[in-house]
């Protein structure tokens, strides 16, 4: 079995959104004649505008604007380039239009105008890019509010950010919108709080993630796991410090190309230390620590990592972007022999593990230096083209579907990533496996061979599922939190019917299940039965057992599976037995 690759999406049609966008504005200084206009531009799946509103807005409000927006769409204005307005209640725009004279672009105006009176219903600064007429739009819907800072600084005054999406047939909208009411649903925000997974607090910082007591299960299932593939592998777990000196970041690299993504250094008797965002240059340092042999390649370090990058306070997104993060990390040096099975070799692992998890794969890309940026990337042509020839030729030789991006590569080398898309739609990279000629050379890393010549490894980094932030953020989504049998954190939820009557029986059982080492839940709460049973739903556990007169009587359990209306009366063998099939 191969990787489930994924693909396909809805496209929005960009000048019917950017019409919609100036639609929405226009019925906001309708409503709202005092507002301050920002940008509204087209996004991927729809448009958004910013508006600095006199009075706070709410979700209520925009079923008000949308209806605006129908009586302005029945005036059948025409959209078209208009003289100059006056802005001068309108700073926003005084900026943008002093930024765009700065730089030497053309600045235009577009408006709405009636075609029964000739009269302006609506004109804005902007490029243009339109439909002729606003009776085109008919099918749209403003979808959510939003906090966002005008030009994306903190320092500057917070707007209202209004998002919404316009589409061409009902057909087309209604479909984008169950699209977005599954979104929500795979939401790990969401259902990282319903299963008590994970959480925040400022106390401990932004971007910290807590691993609450159902989210360490799962977390530490999953790491079981994957040390025992890695062992079959033939990688070899070390421990690193979190901390390293300023020359071995400068030795490395990571100073000059990685340094904005870097928390600042801490200083302790004269020394620099930061918290590393990556564990190769101390991978280097293991592999130096003794003489090594040509015949002891390939030597395939694997560390289970905490790791500590510096992002912006904006990006942040639950589990799927922190500033804290534990990396299934390995470094694989091996002599250039041998690159062809070892890219092999780690690709096979990334696979093995994807499908165990059942992962769905939007693509597979091979991340090339390309030529617009080549200043960021390490000065060696006859190594880039090298390195970009050495990962194409093994992906055709393993009949690997993917695509070239140029500009994605690391520093150092080509890398091949496993992208994946989350249920906000972003594109993120699960796995990676990238090919480096340089690491050894900047540390003067070396191996003895046959000869006794000193030689150069080429390192190989593989990140085997990336952070388990990222994974378990992704395994969330793509299952809607029903993770297999063996994974969940509540596998067993005991519900005695009358805590007077049964829950000693309750007990019994569920010391019984927790000795078989499951993970097993007593909701010994004073609760209605109905609420035990929802609540059981909600936290996805596995299997709910209720107990009653009749289960003691005939020394059974009453038992469902999640999201399943039918009940099983079994023997505490017969349940033991039906799960082992499911681990």
């Amino acid at each position: 079995m191969d990787f489930l690759i994924l693909g396909g999406n809805m496209k929005a049609n960009k000048k019917l959104n950017h019409s919609t966008a100036h639609l929405l504005a226009a019925a906001i200084l309708k409503l709202y004649p005092n507002t301050k206009l920002a940008i509204g531009p087209t996004i991927k799946e729809g448009f958004y505008y910013d508006f600095q509103f006199e009075n706070p807005l709410h979700d209520l409000d925009l079923p008000k604007i949308e209806k605006m927006m129908k009586k302005i769409i029945s005036t059948g204005a025409k959209i078209k380039m208009v003289n100059p307005i006056d802005l001068s209640n309108q700073p926003y725009k005084i900026k943008l239009k002093n930024k765009l004279k700065k730089e030497g672009k053309q600045i235009s105006y577009y408006g709405m105008i009636n075609p029964l009176n000739n009269e302006s219903i609506f004109t804005d600064l902007c490029v243009g890019g339109h439909l002729d007429s606003i009776s085109k739009i008919k099918n749209f819907k403003l979808l959510s509010l939003a906090g966002a800072y005008w030009e994306g600084d903190s320092s500057n005054i917070q707007l209202t950010r209004i998002y919404g999406t316009s589409w061409e047939t009902k057909k087309e909208l209604d479909s984008y919108l169950s699209i977005l009411k599954d979104r929500k649903e795979r939401d790990h925000r969401k259902i990282g709080k319903e299963m008590n997974i994970f959480t925040f607090n400022l106390l401990l910082g932004q971007g910290f993630p807590i691993w609450l007591e159902e989210g360490t299960k799962i977390k530490n299932k999953i790491q079981n796991y994957i040390k025992k593939i890695e062992r079959k592998y033939k990688f070899i777990e070390v421990q690193t410090p979190i901390l390293g000196e300023k020359k071995l970041y400068e030795i490395s690299g990571h100073l000059k190309h990685y340094k904005e993504n870097m928390f600042k250094n801490i200083v302790a008797d004269n020394e620099k230390l930061f918290l590393r965002p990556m564990t190769c240059p101390h991978h280097v340092i293991v592999f130096k620590n003794k003489r090594r042999s040509y015949k002891e390649l390939p030597i395939r370090l694997s560390e289970h990592a905490k790791l500590y990058r510096y992002e912006k306070s904006g990006s942040l997104t639950g589990l799927e972007r922190v500033r804290s993060m534990e990396l299934t990390d390995a470094h694989i040096f091996a002599r250039h022999d041998q690159i062809k099975e070892e890219f092999k070799n780690s690709y096979n692992i990334i696979k093995e593990v994807s499908n165990k998890f059942n992962i769905e794969i939007f693509y597979i890309s091979l991340s090339l230096r390309g030529n617009k940026n080549k200043n960021k990337y390490y000065k060696n042509n006859k190594m880039w083209i090298n390195a970009e020839n050495q990962l194409r030729n093994v992906l055709n030789e393993l009949k690997v579907e993917y695509k070239e991006v140029e500009d994605e590569a690391a520093f150092y080398g080509p890398k091949v990533d496993i992208q994946v898309k989350t249920s906000l739609g972003h594109e993120i990279t699960l796995s990676t496996i990238q090919l480096d000629f340089l690491l050894s050379e900047k540390f003067n890393v070396s191996y003895i061979d046959e000869k006794e010549n000193k030689i150069r490894p080429i390192v190989i980094h593989r990140g085997l599922i990336g952070t388990y932030e990222r994974f378990i953020s992704i395994l969330l989504e793509q299952t809607k939190g029903d993770l297999p049998f063996w994974v969940s954190p509540r596998q067993v939820t005991i519900i005695p019917i009358s805590n007077k009557h049964h829950l000693n029986y309750s007990k019994k059982i569920e010391e019984t299940l927790f000795k078989k080492g499951l993970n097993v839940y007593l909701d010994n709460r004073n609760e209605r039965l109905s609420k035990k049973i929802r609540d059981a739903q909600i936290s996805k556990t596995k299997f709910q057992i209720v107990l009653g007169d009749e289960e003691i009587k005939n020394k059974t359990l009453n038992v469902r599976a999640y999201n399943s209306k039918k009940q099983k009366i079994q023997n505490i063998e017969e349940f033991l037995n039906s799960i082992k099939t499911k681990e």
